[in-house]
């Protein structure tokens, strides 16, 4: 074992698959999370502790742990002072951002958050809740929920839920009114660990190679033949990150031509180059891709 230790908390949780596929992205195995907290990776300089993710900025910012993953959420709700390291662009389900909302049930007279004067509104997000409607001026009790906030808009007059892509507002019956928070995952560090050389340059190094496991999430390589006199025609189609790297081949009259792009534009560009006269397409998937 190292003497040297980059103590690094998971979050536990709806993230944690998720992160541990990352992490297998980006070249790091994590073994045991299923019956251990304290789960091991195949890095002797990395110590992991699983914690919910809601409390993961405290701990980083009291020195618990010297960096961890969390929302930007709970950075906020915490009001947790520490090191933003990076913005990590994946979530349990999509890519996209998720969004705390404040939702009434589809049968509600509430058209807006002024008409919950004098009500009661639910849910995880305590004190940004109580922050928003402290600013609209809009005077009602803010309840804590300790979990199943959807079914406790029936119960009380509104909610604030954690929406990603809006599945379970809809099977339960429920419209969005207002969105009080975006949020992301964010790569956090303890202020004192990030002035640790040993441990700034571990946390550094740890988000190169999972945001570059986040970009081959959806970039493939894209190898193909061109005969030289179609090479221009060719070159026209390809959106590039920087320039195609272009070599030649046995045969003189032809070059190998290779380039990274995006997955989505895969199917469009592809039948494109075939017509363009580009032979022995082949496209390959990526396991990380740094800029």
């Amino acid at each position: 074992m190292s003497d040297k230790i980059l103590k690094l908390g998971v979050p536990k949780g709806s993230l944690q698959n998720a992160t541990f596929d990352l992490f297998k992205k980006a070249g790091f195995n994590i073994t045991g999370y299923e019956r251990s907290y304290f789960p091991q990776i195949n890095d002797d300089q990395i110590e992991i502790i699983m914690l919910r993710a809601q409390e993961m900025s405290r701990y980083v910012a009291d020195g618990v742990l010297d960096a961890g993953f969390t929302g930007h959420d709970w950075i906020v709700e915490n009001g947790s002072d520490v090191v933003e390291v990076c913005e990590l662009l994946y979530s349990k389900a999509t890519a996209r951002p998720t969004k705390w909302v404040l939702a009434v049930p589809n049968e509600s007279n509430i058209k807006k958050p002024e008409d919950l004067a004098g009500g009661i509104v639910a849910t995880e997000l305590l004190n940004c809740t109580k922050e928003y409607f402290a600013k609209k001026g809009i005077d009602l009790k803010v309840e804590f929920s300790w979990g199943a906030t959807e079914v406790k808009a029936r119960l009380v007059n509104a909610i604030v839920e954690l929406t990603e892509t809006g599945s379970s507002l809809r099977a339960n019956n429920l419209r969005i009114i207002d969105t009080l928070l975006t949020s992301t995952t964010r790569f956090i560090a303890n202020k004192s660990a990030w002035e640790d050389d040993f441990k700034k340059e571990k946390i550094e190094n740890l988000s190169i190679l999972l945001n570059a496991a986040i970009d081959a999430k959806t970039t493939v390589g894209l190898k193909m033949n061109v005969e030289k006199n179609k090479l221009d025609a060719i070159l026209k189609i390809l959106p590039a990150e920087k320039s195609p790297t272009i070599s030649s081949l046995a045969e003189d009259n032809f070059v190998a031509v290779e380039v990274v792009l995006e997955e989505k534009s895969e199917r469009v560009i592809v039948p494109q180059l075939k017509r363009a006269g580009a032979s022995g397409i082949i496209t390959y998937p990526l396991n990380k891709v740094i800029h």
